[in-house]
C-alpha cells in the first residue's frame, strides 16, 4: 500500500505518528544494545540515515518518552519482548552537530556553546531539585553562550552527574555528526584551533565519565585518535568496511524494490533506480542504496541527482581543485569509467590530505563519492584496493561540479565552440580569459611562488571530459615530470569534427624565443608522432581533424592552429 513520503524528516516520532513511508530500521536498536560497548562509533556517508537512527534510539531509551510503545509496536525491536521493559527507562543526553558550519572558529565556537546551553535548558526542572546544592546550580548556570573551554569542556560530563543521581541511572550520550565541525574547520582553516577546542570535550564526555552508562557517536569520517579522542581507549570505531550495522544505515535493494512495489511503481524502473542509486558496500554486504535519493524519487518519480545535491561537497571540491597533478589524472579515470589503485586508511588524518593521494581517497571513500571493486589483503598488514565513482548520480555530480570551475564568464563554453569551429583568433581571446579565471582555481602557485602549469592543463582536461563526455571521447596522454602532454576529442558520431592538442611550456634553453616557436613545436610533434591515425582509421577526413598547439609560459598563452 502507498504511504505519504514524507521529505527532510528526521524526527522518528513523527514519520511513525503520520504513518509516513518508513523502512524499518529499528533492529538497530537490538544490536546496538547487545554489542555492550562503552562508546560506539558509526561512520557513513550523509544522508543515509545517521540523525533519524539517532533520533530513534532516543525515542526508545529516553526517560522523557517513557510509555510510547505506540512507536514501536509492529516493528522489529518490539518481537523481542525483554525490549518492552527498557523503552523510555533511561536519562538521555542527545545533540548534533550537523549546523555547526561557519567560515571562523569564533562563530563556531559560539554556536557550540549555545548549543550545549539549549542542551542545558531541557533539564533545569532537574537542577532546581532540592537535592542540588547551590555550587550545583552554579555551575549549572555556568554554561553559556560565551562561557571559556574549561565550562564547555565539562559540560556534558556534569550533566551526566547530575541526571544520574537524580535518576539513579546512569546516562546514555548520543551525539550526531560529531565531526561537522572539525571538516568544516578545516575548509576554511582553523583546524588547528577548533581540534583544542573540541578534544577536551570529547575526552571528558566519554573518556574520563563515571556516570556514562554507554554512548553512540556518528559522522561521515573516522578522524584520527590523536587529533580529537586522544588515549580514549574504550571507542568502538564502526566504519564503511566494518560488518557491524551493515544494514542498518541506507536502503538494501530489496527494501528499495519493496518500496517501489509498495508505492506503485513500474517494475521496468527497477534497473534504472540500481543504475542511479546503487553502489554503496557496508561490510560484506553490498547492494546498499542511497536512501535520500530513493526516498526523493519514490516521492517525485523522477530520477536525479538527489543526494548528490545536496550541500556537503565543498571539502571533496577543494581537494580536487588543489590537489597534484597525479591527483588530477586519476580523477580523469576515475570520470572515463575506470578504476584506479590506492592504499586506504579510514582513520583521517586532515593535515594529511594535502599531498597525499592516499589519504584524498580514503576520504571520498568514506565520504560515498567511491566504491570498493577489489581489495587485496596482504600477509604483511598492508592492503591494495581498487576504487570507482560510485555509481551513475556520483558521475554526474562530479561533472556538474567541474562544469562550475570553468563557467566564470562562460569564457570555456566560448572557448570550445571557437575550438570546434576552428577559429584560431577567437580561441586566443578566450583562452586568456579561461587562463586567468582557472589557474588560480586550480591552485597552480606553490609556496615558493612558482606557478605549476601542469595542474591547469589537468583540470582543464577535466572541464573537457566533465563538459563533451556525450559527444566526444576525451583521450589524454603525459610523461613523468611533464615532458609532454596531448589531448584527443574523439567525435562518437564520426560526422562531426576531432580535435588534436599537443600543450608545451617554452623552453628557452630548446631554442624557444617566442610562444609561438613553442606553439610550432607542438604541432610538429603532432605531425611527427603520428597522433591522427586512429582517427584517420576510424574514418574521419583530415580536414575535419584541427590540430591545436599550446604554448604556455606562466599565464600567457599562445595557440596556433595548423594549416
Amino acid at each position: 500500500m502507498a504511504k505519504k513520503i514524507a521529505i527532510g524528516v528526521q524526527d522518528y516520532a513523527k514519520l511513525i505518528e503520520n504513518d509516513d513511508f518508513y523502512i524499518d530500521k529499528t533492529g538497530f536498536i537490538r544490536e546496538w544494545w547487545e554489542s555492550h560497548d562503552a562508546v560506539t562509533l558509526i561512520t557513513r556517508p550523509r544522508r543515509f540515515g545517521k540523525t533519524l537512527n539517532m533520533s530513534m534510539l532516543d525515542y526508545f531509551f529516553s526517560n522523557k518518552h517513557a510509555g510510547r510503545a505506540d512507536l514501536f509496536n509492529g516493528l522489529n525491536v518490539w518481537k523481542d519482548e525483554k525490549y518492552h521493559g527498557l523503552q523510555g527507562t533511561y536519562p538521555v543526553i542527545f545533540l548534533s552537530f550537523a549546523d555547526i558550519k561557519f567560515a571562523d572558529f569564533e562563530t563556531a565556537r559560539l554556536s557550540i556553546n549555545g548549543l550545549l546551553t539549549n542542551l542545558y535548558s531541557g533539564f533545569r526542572d532537574v537542577i532546581n531539585d532540592s537535592m542540588f546544592s547551590e555550587q550545583d546550580r552554579d555551575r549549572f548556570n555556568s554554561v553559556n553562550d560565551t562561557m571559556g573551554v574549561a565550562i564547555s569542556a565539562r559540560s556534558v560530563n556534569n550533566l551526566c552527574n547530575w541526571l544520574s543521581r537524580y535518576y539513579g541511572k546512569k546516562c546514555i550520550v548520543l551525539m550526531d555528526e560529531y565531526d561537522t565541525p572539525m571538516q568544516e574547520a578545516y575548509v576554511y582553516g582553523y583546524w588547528d584551533e577548533m581540534a583544542a577546542f573540541m578534544r577536551p570535550l570529547f575526552n571528558s564526555t566519554f573518556k574520563t565519565n563515571p556516570f556514562l552508562d554507554r554512548a553512540v557517536l556518528t559522522g561521515i569520517t573516522r578522524v584520527s585518535r590523536e587529533s580529537i579522542f586522544s588515549d580514549l581507549n574504550n571507542l568502538n570505531i564502526v566504519t564503511t568496511s566494518s560488518d557491524e550495522y551493515a544494514t542498518c544505515f541506507g536502503f538494501t535493494e530489496d527494501e528499495v524494490f519493496a518500496a517501489m512495489d509498495a508505492q506503485g511503481i513500474d517494475p521496468a524502473e527497477k534497473e534504472n533506480v540500481k543504475f542511479w542509486y546503487d553502489g554503496f558496500t557496508f561490510g560484506k554486504v553490498s547492494d546498499i542504496y542511497n536512501p535520500w535519493s530513493v526516498t526523493l524519487y519514490l516521492d517525485k518519480g523522477k530520477l536525479g541527482t538527489h543526494w548528490a545535491n545536496t550541500s556537503g561537497n565543498g571539502l571533496v571540491g577543494k581537494l580536487i581543485q588543489e590537489g597534484e597533478t597525479e591527483l588530477k589524472t586519476e580523477f580523469e579515470k576515475l570520470l572515463k569509467g575506470e578504476a584506479i589503485d590506492a592504499s586506504i586508511d579510514e582513520e583521517i588524518v586532515f593535515s594529511e590530505l594535502q599531498g597525499n593521494r592516499d589519504a584524498v581517497w580514503s576520504l571520498l571513500l568514506a565520504s560515498g563519492y567511491l566504491k570498493v571493486v577489489n581489495a587485496v589483503f596482504k600477509s604483511d598488514g598492508s592492503s591494495h584496493y581498487k576504487l570507482a565513482l560510485t555509481n551513475f548520480e556520483v558521475k554526474l555530480m562530479f561533472q556538474k561540479m567541474i562544469k562550475r570551475w570553468f563557467s566564470k564568464g562562460s569564457y570555456f563554453g566560448l572557448f570550445m565552440s571557437a575550438m570546434l569551429k576552428g577559429d584560431e583568433k577567437a580561441m586566443n581571446a578566450y583562452m586568456r580569459e579561461v587562463t586567468i579565471n582557472t589557474f588560480s582555481c586550480f591552485d597552480t602557485g606553490g609556496k615558493d611562488g612558482t606557478t605549476h602549469p601542469e595542474r591547469f592543463y589537468h583540470g582543464f582536461v577535466l572541464g573537457l571530459i566533465a563538459d563533451k563526455s556525450d559527444s566526444y571521447i576525451v583521450k589524454s596522454n603525459r610523461e613523468s615530470g611533464f615532458g609532454r602532454y596531448d589531448v584527443v576529442m574523439e567525435p562518437k558520431d564520426v560526422k562531426d569534427t576531432a580535435i588534436i592538442m599537443e600543450f608545451k611550456v617554452k623552453d628557452r634553453t630548446d631554442g624557444e624565443e617566442s610562444l609561438k616557436d613553442t606553439a610550432e613545436r607542438a604541432l610538429e610533434q603532432i605531425e611527427d608522432k603520428k597522433y591522427d591515425t586512429d582517427l584517420l582509421q576510424r574514418g574521419i577526413p583530415l580536414e575535419r581533424i584541427f590540430k591545436y598547439g599550446f604554448a604556455f609560459e606562466g599565464e600567457e598563452c599562445l595557440i596556433v592552429k595548423a594549416l
